[in-house]
């Protein structure tokens, strides 16, 4: 009984290892002030679905454990969010209402970018745009230059291996905008 106690906690800490790194990725301030992401609580969400896709879609790539990791970082994702609200206010009434409307949110995005990436940048472009620059309309050198950085990131993803992602350890290319 003890056994599965640490190794749950264990698996708790690897996805918090995970949902923390991405959270820093998502934001840099490179994000904010060159790619043309609003600087807003919006975009910042914005920001932490696009990582957690990219994150959510290489631990697909891997076995039974990877998903249950993923929905490990998923539940971690959403305890954050149902906190940061807490602290802003929002009673226990709103709470629920507001999970649900990010949780659809956040499935949207998922959807929209894997049938984006299916079609290619033209699509991802129109994704982008109807997601992440919904509130603050990009230049198309931003666009460009973010379709870059997610690509480059699920290269990267992909070419670490799954036995140091499922340790914890991942690796999402630098934020560097080249005009």
């Amino acid at each position: 009984m003890f056994e599965r106690l640490k190794k749950r906690n264990q698996q708790r800490d690897i996805a918090l290892k995970l949902y923390n790194n991405l959270v820093v990725c998502a934001r840099s301030p490179e994000f904010y002030i060159h790619y043309g992401v609003p600087d807003s609580e919006l975009g910042r969400f914005e920001m932490i679905c696009l990582h957690a896709y990219l994150l959510f879609k290489r631990l697909g790539n891997t076995d039974e454990s990877g998903k249950h990791l993923s929905q490990l970082v998923h539940d971690l994702m959403f305890a954050d969010l149902d906190r940061t609200l807490r602290e802003k206010g929002i009673g226990d009434m709103g709470i629920g209402k507001r999970i649900k409307t990010l949780a659809r949110n956040l499935y949207g995005r998922v959807d929209a970018y894997d049938n984006a990436f299916e079609q290619g940048n033209e699509a991802l472009s129109m994704a982008l745009n109807r997601n992440l620059y919904a509130t603050n309309a990009a230049t198309d050198n931003q666009i460009a230059a973010m379709i870059k950085y997610i690509t480059e990131s699920l290269l990267q993803l992909n070419a670490q291996s799954s036995s140091d992602i499922m340790q914890g350890k991942i690796l999402f290319p630098k934020a560097s905008y080249e005009r």
